[in-house]
C-alpha cells in the first residue's frame, strides 16, 4: 500500500453497511452509568435502531431517563421477567453487572429477542456459554458489545496491517489503564469478584485482548501473565495485571492494564518494514488519530470525530436487519473469556497456559 493518503480518504466508511433504512426497537436492560451518559445518547442518534423500553430497578431514574430520552415503557427487573411489554422491543441491550448478564439475556433470547451483551459476555465462562447456547437455539442475534470493533481508526488500522503497509506483524503492544476510585465509590461492584468476575484484567484488560485479535486476524496459542492485588478495596480483585499473548507464526502481544494507575490507553503494532498505533484507543471520549512509520516516513492522521458506541448499535442493529453474520458474536466474547480465565490460571500457577 503505497498511497495512504487515498486509504484515509475513506477514514470513516461503514465497511459492512450493506442497507439503508430500517429500524431495531432496543429494550435497554441496566441504567448505570455507560447506559446512561453513553448508550442512550448512542441509540438515539442511530440511524438503524431506537430505544422503546428500559429495565430498571429504580423507577425514579428510569422514568427520568424514559422523560429525556423519549421512552415509551419502563419496566422493573420482575415485569421483564414475566415478559411485560414484550411486544414493545425486538432486541435487548444487556448493560447489567456481569454476574446478572446470563439471566437477562436467556430470558430474553426464549422469547425470540436478538441480544447485545456488554462485555465480558458474563462474570464466568459457563455462563457464557449458556447465553451463547440459549441465543443459537432461539435463532437470535448474540453480539459482544466491542465497541472498538466498529471504530474506524481501529478497522482502517487493520486494513493497514493485513494490506502489509508495516510489512509482516511482530509484536503488539496495547495498555488500558485508569484510577478507578477517582470516578467510583470503593464498594463498586468492579471491586468484587462475585459480580465482575475479575479485575482488571476483566474490566480493562480484556480491550487490548480483543483488539489485539481483531487486528491481527488470528486468536493465540498460549498466555502468561502476573497480577497484583493491593490493600482494600483492591485486596479482593487483581489491581494490576500484565499479560503476554502468543500467536502462529511466532507474534507475541504484550498488554497490561491497570484500576490504579496513571490514565493511559496505547495501542501499538510493531511490523518487519513499520509500525502502526492508535493514539488513546480505548478512552472512548476523543477522535482517534492513526501513526504509521514506514523507514523514513511518518505519517499522521486525525479522523473526524466519530460516537464508536453509535457505530456498534448501528451494526448491531444492521446484523439483525440483514441476518449477516455479526463479526462480534457470542463466540468472540467465549474465546476472550476463555483467554482471561487461563491467564488467571497462569497469574496462580507461575506457568505458562496452552491454549
Amino acid at each position: 500500500m503505497a498511497n495512504l493518503d487515498g486509504y484515509f480518504a475513506a477514514f470513516t466508511q461503514r465497511d459492512w453497511q450493506t442497507i439503508d433504512e430500517g429500524s431495531v426497537r432496543i429494550a435497554v436492560i441496566g441504567l448505570g452509568g455507560f447506559a446512561r451518559e453513553r448508550a442512550l445518547p448512542a441509540i438515539r442518534d442511530a440511524e438503524f435502531c431506537e430505544t422503546t423500553v428500559l429495565v430498571s430497578g429504580s423507577p425514579e431514574t428510569a422514568g427520568n431517563l424514559a422523560e429525556t430520552f423519549g421512552v415509551g415503557q419502563v419496566l422493573d427487573y420482575e415485569a421483564f421477567h414475566d415478559g411485560e411489554e414484550s411486544d414493545a422491543y425486538d432486541a435487548v441491550y444487556v448493560a447489567t453487572p456481569p454476574a446478572f448478564h446470563e439471566e437477562y439475556a436467556t430470558t430474553a433470547a426464549e422469547r425470540g429477542k436478538h441480544v447485545l451483551c456488554e462485555k465480558p459476555l458474563a462474570a464466568d465462562l459457563a455462563a457464557a456459554e449458556r447465553i451463547v447456547d440459549a441465543c443459537a437455539d432461539a435463532g437470535v442475534v448474540c453480539m459482544t458489545a466491542y465497541r472498538l470493533r466498529t471504530e474506524p481508526a481501529v478497522r482502517r488500522m487493520r486494513e493497514l496491517i493485513a494490506d502489509g503497509a508495516i510489512g509482516e506483524p511482530v509484536q503488539v503492544h496495547g495498555g488500558f489503564s485508569a484510577r478507578l476510585l477517582d470516578e467510583m465509590s470503593p464498594d463498586t461492584w468492579r471491586l468484587d469478584p462475585h459480580v465482575a468476575g475479575g479485575g482488571a484484567l476483566m474490566d480493562l484488560g480484556v480491550y487490548p485482548l480483543n483488539t489485539t485479535r481483531f487486528l491481527l486476524d488470528a486468536d493465540p496459542v498460549s498466555v502468561v501473565a502476573e497480577t497484583t492485588s493491593g490493600e482494600a478495596p483492591f485486596d479482593r480483585v487483581d489491581e494490576h495485571v500484565v499479560f503476554q499473548l502468543s500467536f502462529p507464526g511466532g507474534v507475541t502481544a504484550s498488554c497490561t492494564a491497570s484500576f490504579d494507575a496513571h490514565p493511559d490507553s496505547r495501542l501499538q503494532i510493531l511490523g518487519t518494514d513499520g509500525q502502526v498505533l492508535i493514539t488513546d484507543p480505548f478512552g472512548g471520549d476523543v477522535s482517534q488519530e492513526i501513526v504509521v512509520e514506514r523507514g523514513d516516513t511518518h505519517t499522521r492522521y486525525a479522523g473526524p470525530s466519530v460516537d464508536e458506541v453509535r457505530e456498534e448499535f448501528d451494526y448491531f442493529a444492521h446484523c439483525v436487519l440483514t441476518g449477516e453474520d455479526c463479526e462480534t458474536d457470542g463466540e468472540d466474547g467465549l474465546t476472550d473469556l476463555r483467554i482471561i480465565e487461563a491467564a488467571y490460571e497462569s497469574a496462580e500457577t507461575g506457568e505458562r497456559i496452552e491454549l
